[in-house]
């Protein structure tokens, strides 16, 4: 019998000061082991994976590994002659300090490190500037360790399902024809192709063997305006291919992407874990996750659902993720971003005490002022009695990608409210957050924005990792963040149209800007700077990283800069 080898990762995963867990897709079942913690592999739809946790770690330290299947070492990869073994220092395991340890060592800083829309790299991405991801691994495999971010959070289009590249389609040809949806990926076979093409670049794969990851999905992640309305839902109801698509998306997406975001703790308590991890030898998961995968869909339809979001605890800074995509309740009384009962889960899990609050939402939360208002005005369209102005409406909101955050009105405002009540100290006794930002991505450029007043909320955006903007969107995004767009859209819509102006005000502080980037949040203690590094340079050692922004999140009132 062949032996099994490593198809992909390892991926560290979810880190704290005593554990951490390691996820890897190998070529056959086998058993996975760690640092010397082993784990039997999982199987769905024919693919291998096992999620092994590392236990019993010492806090606030650091710790090589490799990776074995059944007892044959597969990772560090073999030297080869263009990927020598010295490019890249040994994966590791880096945990948490202790919680209770205080105060923090002096000079100790903990970073967080942020994007999304990352179109596959290197081969399949001719005319796009270098990767973020792949220039961050460089830069961070020549410096000190200890430097190194506590967390990447890749927030939203982690594969591109229906914008695939020239090798996936070759492979889709090969095996089906090009059938509609023509070249995307319409099951779990086809997504497996994604992500291996997505992960499996020297670069990446090192980044994500040495750095604790969270990821949320967005649109692209299963289909571009994906949950925009109920109007889109019954359309893509209506297709043939879209019942396979949706079940496919997922299902993958539990195993590659949210598996890994979940503690120990909370593994053990989720239900379809449980059940993938008492089948029998040799048993497919694959219609337990199917099963899943059509409960969490019917969530939009006022069904049970599933709870995509979640939280980590990275010391005093308290990291929450919300789903603005799966979990969206479309109907008008009133459209909601999240369902009340994940809503009430975030509530609950912002306000827990903290020195640093980051809220983390693949849609922006605060856009250009007149994206917002235009927002808002066709979401009152497309709710119109009058069915004319409801189609006129809908139609404006979906080939205008006009479904963020401001789009839901009231859970703009409520998603508000939980965020400057926070700012304030309005949660009850004790001091409140010394910062409380939102970070997003989607919007294909990069910006800060602060809330209004003496408790500010951020607004930190990056985006992509590796994509383009048209020359033409640059320009609208420049104009749509100048005071004279922000005025003339007001007065017209606040006029003639009646929007109701939001309930707070805000303003931009840095930015636009352009290009692949990546953002870091960097906290000391109470102070909180945001630095955001875009791709330069082609040389022999391949692009690194320059930063375009550098700034402290403003705590107290004061002008935009």
């Amino acid at each position: 019998m062949p032996a099994a080898h490593l198809r992909l990762g390892p991926l560290l995963r979810h880190v704290g000061p005593t554990h951490a867990t390691v996820w890897v897709e190998t070529s056959l079942p086998c058993t996975v082991a760690v640092a010397g913690h082993e784990q039997p592999t999982f199987t769905v739809a024919g693919h291998h994976y096992a999620l092994v946790t590392v236990a019993g770690l010492a806090p606030g330290t650091s710790t090589t590994y490799d990776v074995r299947l059944d007892g044959e070492v597969v990772w560090p990869l073999p030297v080869s002659p263009d990927q020598p073994a010295t490019a890249f220092p040994p994966s590791r395991i880096r945990t948490l300090p202790d919680p209770l340890a205080l105060p923090d060592p002096p000079g100790a800083a903990l970073r967080v490190a942020f994007g999304s829309c990352r179109y596959a790299s290197p081969s399949a991405a001719s005319g796009l500037e270098p990767c973020a991801l792949d220039a961050l691994a460089r830069d961070l495999a020549a410096t000190p360790e200890d430097t190194w971010p506590a967390l990447l959070l890749l927030i939203g289009d982690q594969v591109y399902a229906d914008e695939t590249t020239p090798e996936v389609r070759g492979r889709i040809d090969a095996r089906r024809g090009a059938s509609a949806p023509e070249h995307q990926a319409n099951d779990f076979e086809e997504y497996t192709w994604l992500y291996e093409e997505s992960w499996s670049d020297p670069e990446v794969r090192w980044l994500l063997s040495v750095v604790p990851t969270g990821m949320i999905f967005d649109d692209h992640d299963v289909h571009d305006d994906w949950n925009t309305s109920r109007s889109w839902r019954e359309d893509m109801r209506a297709t043939p291919w879209w019942p396979e698509r949706i079940v496919a998306g997922l299902s993958s997406y539990w195993v590659y992407q949210h598996l890994g975001n979940l503690s120990p703790d909370e593994l053990d308590a989720d239900p379809t874990w449980r059940k993938v991890r008492a089948l029998p030898p040799g048993a497919d998961a694959e219609p337990l996750l199917r099963g899943l995968a059509v409960a969490a869909d019917q969530e939009a339809d006022g069904g049970r659902g599933y709870r995509w979001s979640f939280a980590r605890d990275l010391g005093r800074t308290k990291v929450v993720v919300l789903d603005s995509r799966c979990g969206r309740m479309l109907d008008d009384d009133p459209r909601s971003m999240l369902s009340p009962t994940e809503f009430a889960w975030a509530r609950e899990r912002i306000e827990e005490p903290a020195d640093h609050v980051l809220v983390a939402s693949s849609l922006p939360w605060l856009l250009a002022p007149a994206l917002h208002d235009v927002e808002a005005w066709s979401e009152r369209l497309a709710a119109d009695p009058r069915p004319r102005r409801a189609r006129l409406g809908e139609r404006l909101r979906r080939a205008a990608d006009l479904e963020h955050w401001a789009a839901f009105g009231s859970s703009f405002e409520l998603l508000g409210e939980i965020l400057t009540g926070v700012a304030r100290g309005d949660r009850g006794p004790g001091t409140p957050p010394a910062t409380v930002a939102v970070l997003s991505g989607d919007v294909h450029h990069s910006y800060v924005a602060r809330t209004h007043g003496d408790a500010p909320v951020h607004q930190l955006t990056c985006s992509p990792l590796h994509n383009r903007v048209p020359a033409p969107m640059r320009l609208g995004f420049r104009v749509s963040w100048s005071r004279t767009a922000e005025r003339g859209v007001r007065a017209v819509l606040g006029r003639l149209a009646r929007v109701p102006a939001a309930g707070i005000g805000w303003s931009r502080t840095a930015g636009p800007f352009f290009g692949n980037m990546v953002g870091i949040v960097t906290i000391e203690g109470r102070t909180s700077r945001l630095t955001l590094l875009t791709t330069h340079g082609t040389g022999p050692g391949g692009p690194h990283l320059r930063p375009v922004h550098e700034g402290t999140l403003q705590t107290g009132d004061g002008p935009p800069r």
